[in-house]
């Protein structure tokens, strides 16, 4: 059943609107009578407190780390509030990641909490704000779709949360006292929720009209327009997002847990290709079929899948998924599991429909591996980022100047100004993993695109090439041939760790992988 809404005696964000719109449903029964035998009748809640779950000493760490570099001010981290998909229905929740690295909330988490790090001394106190559940004598329970355990399922209570993230809980409606404390100093994770950042914005900017009306203009703390940049928010955002750069060791065993339900996934999905060549929308089946075993074994894909076949494959972003799986195609398949926990593997397998490489998919195949290969020869604690991308693009380019595509040398074509090889492969070959799948997304240039690779550091190695079906630049029989391949890559103390090199890789892997899965 979709998410069906009674507006009539619903106490969650009422309005006319809704109560126009929703005008010819059926509506709960508002009698006493029926009040009162609703709330009756129900068996004993279990009342007992769960032991704290295994990442709360993890993102207590965290926590001491955001601390050290905010001291003395107010931080306010939001998980986020659910979103409108359509009319009454919403998207499935996630919070942000920023907020579930911090408590260890995952995909339990509450929409619309709050984590407050309150200035203690040299250290703060960390409270989640959230809403509860209601009692079952309460119209909330049973007529409010969106928050009533009668519509969407138990949840939970402040103790138990607080003994589950080791973190001190309150009531949402407490966090009006944290709105009214807040001064220019406060800071918000602005991205979060924007209702929350407008409540600070609204905050702050009282508070220095205050100051400035109680001492003298020229003396009065900043002010800012509510919804407006804010650079110190910023730096907030900066330090949560660098601080998930080197992972600890609950992160880097669930990245394992996830890579490991995506290579299971894939051999699921190879095992249905007589299905999927069936369907006029195969791809659909390979996404589906992916998706499933997300499902069952974590939240959700990290990302939307890519579940490119034929000249698909050369379509950096294809996520329309419906067209048809051919045999003598190749198959390029992006996708990740999302563990419980938001952490997300990240993979790309190219293979081939009917388990064997024509002579000009193998050479191009075996051109990326080979990119690969070298990119990963350069991970290292010590050595900078972007070196990876450049021994992956040397590979590019001389590669595709042997083949005649360039216009000039290789070593021309890697020259700042020319980079010709780029035309066909136009992305980056590595990105930071984690709670997100483009991890640290918001940290400085300086400390990821020229930051130093330090153990404990988790990004993919990603090279392909492209060759556009309508590309003139190349032979015809290149043309609509895109081959990506891509793994997750662990910075250790004496290298590298490739966290997916149990899929299969090589040509001959791919090959045989496909023959026996699909046997």
């Amino acid at each position: 059943m979709a998410n069906t809404t009674d507006t009539s005696t619903s106490t969650a964000r009422p309005s006319l609107e809704d109560d126009e719109r929703n005008a010819s449903r059926s509506t709960t029964p508002s009698s006493e009578g029926f009040k009162r035998y609703i709330g009756d009748g129900w068996a004993e809640r279990d009342e007992s407190l769960p032991a704290a779950r295994e990442q709360a000493s993890f993102a207590a760490a965290r926590r001491s780390k955001v601390s050290a570099a905010f001291t003395g001010i107010r931080l306010i981290i939001p998980a986020g509030d659910m979103k409108q998909r359509a009319n009454d229905t919403d998207y499935p929740f996630r919070a942000h990641s920023a907020f579930a690295h911090l408590t260890g909330w995952g995909a339990d988490s509450e929409p619309g909490a709050v984590l407050v790090l309150e200035p203690n001394g040299d250290a703060h106190d960390a409270t989640v704000y959230f809403r509860e559940r209601a009692g079952r004598d309460t119209e909330e329970f049973y007529a409010d779709a969106s928050i009533g355990e009668f519509w969407i399922g138990p949840r939970p209570w402040l103790a138990h949360v607080a003994a589950d993230l080791g973190i001190a809980t309150r009531a949402i409606a407490d966090f009006d006292h944290v709105i009214d404390s807040v001064d220019t100093a406060t800071l918000v994770l602005r991205e979060a929720d924007q209702a929350v950042t407008d409540r600070v914005d609204r905050a702050r900017i009282r508070y220095a009209a205050e100051a400035a009306l109680s001492t003298n203009a020229t003396d009065a703390p900043f002010s800012l327009e509510v919804g407006a940049q804010h650079e110190p928010d910023a730096e907030l955002a900066r330090v949560l997002s660098e601080l998930r750069l080197v992972k600890d060791g609950f992160e880097v065993a669930e990245l394992r847990a996830a890579i490991d339900a995506t290579a299971r996934g894939f051999t699921e999905v190879l095992s249905e290709l007589p299905r999927i060549t069936a369907e006029v929308r195969g791809e659909r089946v390979i996404e589906g079929v992916f998706a499933t075993r997300a499902r069952i074994e974590g939240n959700d894909v990290g990302y939307g899948s890519i579940a490119a076949a034929g000249p698909h494959a050369t379509i950096l972003h294809w996520t329309r998924n419906d067209g048809p799986v051919v045999p003598g195609d190749l198959v390029l398949l992006d996708a990740g599991v999302e563990r419980d926990t938001y952490y997300t593997a990240d993979i790309t397998r190219t293979f081939p429909v009917n388990g064997t490489f024509s002579a000009v998919q193998r050479q191009v195949y075996e051109a990326v591996l080979e990119a690969a290969d070298a990119a990963f020869q350069v991970v290292k604690p010590g050595a900078i980022f972007r070196e990876v991308h450049a021994a992956a693009m040397e590979v590019i380019a001389r590669k595709t100047a042997e083949w005649g595509f360039l216009p000039v040398s290789a070593e021309e074509s890697l020259q700042p100004e020319n980079q010709f090889h780029r035309r066909y492969m136009v992305h980056g070959t590595s990105h930071h993993l984690g709670l997100d799948v483009h991890d640290c997304a918001q940290a400085r240039r300086s400390m990821y695109l020229d930051g130093v690779l330090e153990a404990g550091m988790v990004f993919t190695i990603e090279p392909g090439l492209y060759f556009q079906p309508d590309d003139l630049t190349v032979p015809e029989e290149f043309r609509g041939i895109g081959v990506r391949i891509e793994d997750d890559v662990l910075v250790t103390d004496g290298g590298a760790e490739n966290l997916s090199a149990a899929i299969p890789r090589t040509a001959d892997e791919v090959e045989a992988w496909v023959r026996g899965a699909a046997s």
